[in-house]
Parts: structure tokens; sequence; C-alpha cells
């Protein structure tokens, strides 16, 4: 897998296809190749170049020890940007990821020609940090949780109703977080990656247009947290995927790509 080095440390990443490059910067925990069950085909299939890599803590990008920051993601990013010439850049982001795509759309607007923010928020509020702030002292706490029972915490608060009440898909989605689940957590740095503080005043200053991408049954970053992003940044709109959780790209992954490909669509034809 080719790499670059940037702020410190080694970041591996893949090309999909050619043509225009849209890269794209994947969440919390996930490898960059969770992209490629779904965003990079339909991307490729447009005519697209789409990038995705591996955020630190994730192999095999470097895996450095310690808590690591938004700062630190942003930084990484904007790296791997310049390495490889991508800007101004197409930038697709869900979850941590689209966290790091409005913060490069605020502090280095040169290098970001339109991004699309999945699953994103302008600030926590007081449900949200406090689930934050459970994941964090889990972590510190050297804790292990047994397999079935992660995967089974993690299906009821990232899938939607929808799909935990199908009883054939459920069964297979348990299935799949709980192979996921378990062993060493090389990510556990991710855990302190947030905002800091709220970003909507910061968002106002945004010149690139993007478009927010939220789900309906999203306990993470719900609909409302993303319709501020959408109110703050000038040139923004917002499309909501009914019956989908913070796993909505995955879940409901023909409404996504159709939202994403319509908007990269509608900035080529603008430019």
């Amino acid at each position: 897998m080719p790499h670059v080095f940037t702020n410190g440390i080694r970041l591996a990443f893949e090309r999909h296809g050619r043509g225009e490059r849209v890269l794209l910067v994947m969440g919390s925990g996930a490898a960059g190749r969770v992209w490629t069950l779904h965003q990079t085909p339909a991307l490729t299939a447009a005519g697209y170049q789409a990038v995705t890599f591996d955020n630190r803590g994730v192999p095999p990008s470097d895996v450095p020890p310690g808590r690591y920051s938004l700062d630190d993601m942003v930084a990484d990013t904007r790296g791997l940007i310049e390495a490889i010439g991508a800007a101004p850049c197409r930038l697709v982001g869900v979850s941590m990821g689209a966290l790091v795509v409005q913060e490069l759309a605020i502090r280095h607007p040169e290098l970001v020609r339109c991004g699309v923010l999945i699953a994103t928020k302008a600030r926590s509020d007081p449900a949200r940090a406090a689930h934050q702030k459970a994941y964090q002292a889990l972590a510190e706490s050297g804790v292990t949780l047994p397999r079935d029972f992660e995967a089974a915490v993690l299906a009821f608060e990232m899938l939607s109703p929808a799909t935990l009440d199908d009883e054939e898909s459920s069964a297979l989605w348990l299935e799949t977080i709980r192979q996921a689940a378990g062993g060493v957590d090389h990510a556990a740095g991710q855990n302190w990656v947030d905002l800091d503080g709220d970003r909507r005043e910061a968002l106002r200053g945004v010149t690139a247009p993007c478009r927010v991408i939220s789900f309906s049954d999203d306990l993470v970053t719900p609909p409302h947290l993303g319709a501020e992003v959408a109110e703050a940044i000038p040139d923004c709109d917002v499309i909501e995927v009914g019956s989908a959780g913070h796993f909505g790209y995955l879940e409901r992954p023909d409404e996504v790509n159709s939202a994403i490909l319509e908007f990269l669509s509608k900035q080529e034809a603008g430019s």
C-alpha cells in the first residue's frame, strides 16, 4: 500500500479508479477500506478517482502512543492532500472525518474545493458529550469488553430501529460487528478527537460549497446537530436519509451515494 510521511507519521492510502480526485475521510476507529464497500465503487463508476486512507491509529498507518486531537487529524489530512497534489480537493467525510473536513474548510480554504459532511455536528450537546466521555473513561480504565457485549452495544448505538427490527438483517449486522470487535484497539487514541467548543460561528466563514447528509435515527450525531452545520455554512444544503442510524452510509448506501454524486455533479456544472 502506498504511503506518505506527514505531520511526523506515515499515512497509508489507496487510489481507486481514474479521473478527478475525491478524498474520503473515515470516522473514528474504522479503516479507510470501509469506504470500498459502497462509496468508492459508486464514485469510480461515475468517473472519479476515490482516494481512501487510514487515519493515525489504524494500521498500516502509524499508531503513535497517547491521545489524538482533532488538530492532529486535520494536520494529517492536510499533509496527505498536499503530498499527493490534490488541492483544491473534493472531500467526503463521515462522523469524525466530517469534523476534519469542516476544520480544513475553516482553516485551509485553499485546500477544499467542496465538501460532503456525513453524520456531522458543530458542537456536542450534553447527551453527546456524556457519550464521548463514557468512551474515554472506558479507554482509560483498561477494561476489555466481552466481544458479544461490545457488538450488541455498537449495534444499538449505530444502527436504525428499521435494521434492528429486521431479523435477517440484524443477525448479519451483529455477526459482522462481532467479527470486527475485540482484540487490540489500535485506534484508542481517537477517543479524544472531538470539537473544541461550538464551531458554528467559525463555520460561517467557510467559502467552499458543502452538503450535509444526516440520518433520521442517528443517536451519535442526530439530524438537528447536522442541521446546525448546514445553517452555519453559507453555501450548504442538507439531506436527511430515513430509516438510518449513524452507520447510515452502510445501511442506506444507495441514497447516500446518490446524494454525494448529485452534489459533486452540481459543483462540476457550476464550475
